[in-house]
């Protein structure tokens, strides 16, 4: 059964996000994509990065069977594992000890802002235990600048945002760091993408 879902967002920004991943991927290891959604970011870097190996999670069953039939249409099922059922807020993870072994870096893509700023605590708080230093978490989204919005657009955004439930919005770049820094991450790039969107690179180091 084909339960592909399709996500407009993920195939406009998927370039720019692979420019960037080019830039701070090693060659082997696994990523761990944290609310991997539809699946088809990961079935793209899997392809565009094959050496890597792309682990992609998601609490939503609806979007797990969409990421394993993306796998299956892209014919990746040898090289990209299923799926984990990781819910951000539920710790600690469970995340298999091979991954643990190898892990470079962890990526979230447009997920803190619609989910409750504990999930963002939540997400540098385990990044925080499973990644040593020089490993990297990477978020990918529209972000607050000293509590200002950069755009009209983006802040009609946010609105209807916390139209949907008032414990979403877009998150303010300060305050998301602040909890970087409380769990062993450094800020090490602010990367300004198109449609008014951020990639954040953040580092772990040695407290």
């Amino acid at each position: 059964m084909d339960n592909r879902l399709f996500f407009p967002a993920t195939e406009r920004n998927r370039k720019s996000i692979g420019e960037v991943l080019s830039r701070i991927l090693v060659k082997k290891g696994f990523i761990l994509e944290i609310g991997s959604g539809s699946g088809e970011h990961g079935v793209a870097f899997q392809k565009s990065f094959p050496e890597i190996i792309w682990q992609s999670s998601d609490p939503e069953l609806i979007h797990r069977k969409s990421i394993s039939s993306w796998i299956n249409h892209e014919e990746l099922s040898l090289k990209m594992p299923q799926p984990l059922d990781i819910d951000v807020e539920k710790t600690p993870w469970n995340v298999p000890s091979d991954i643990l072994l190898s892990i470079q870096g962890i990526i979230s893509i447009n997920m803190i802002h619609i989910a409750s700023w504990d999930c963002t605590k939540s997400l540098f708080i385990e990044a925080g235990k499973l990644l040593n230093d020089g490993k990297f978490l990477m978020l990918y989204g529209p972000f607050k600048i000293n509590n200002k919005h950069i755009s009209q657009s983006n802040k009609l955004f946010d609105s209807s945002l916390k139209m949907q439930n008032k414990f979403w919005g877009v998150r303010d770049l300060i305050e998301v760091s602040e909890e970087a820094t409380k769990n062993g991450f450094i800020k090490d790039e602010v990367i300004r993408m198109p449609a008014n969107n951020f990639t954040i690179i953040y580092r772990k180091f040695s407290s």
